[in-house]
């Protein structure tokens, strides 16, 4: 099983110490309903580590993070405006 971690405005996951993907994203105001904005900016996943579904994964984990943390998220990163578009599940996490 892969671990995600929570660091600094970003989800990782480490393989034998080196980072081999992240997520990350900026907090950033609130929206009409009060929730916390949060922007996703960046999917990155290495390219020796490509169709190991890395990058939904990092998605997934973001939005679940905002559901329990009852934030929105802004999905500037294409990848993650595409994944959580694609999953009804993370439909009322979308500030968009």
């Amino acid at each position: 099983m892969t671990e995600i971690k929570h660091g600094n405005n970003e989800f990782y996951i480490e393989e034998n110490g080196k980072v081999i993907g992240r997520i990350q994203y900026v907090p950033g105001g609130t929206g009409e309903d009060g929730k916390e904005i949060i922007t996703v900016t960046h999917t990155l996943v290495d390219e020796d580590q490509n169709g190991r579904g890395l990058g939904k994964k990092l998605v997934y984990r973001i939005g679940d993070f905002a559901k329990e943390e009852q934030k929105l998220i802004i999905p500037a990163c294409s990848f993650a405006k595409k994944v959580l578009e694609r999953k009804e599940e993370y439909q009322d996490v979308l500030a968009e």
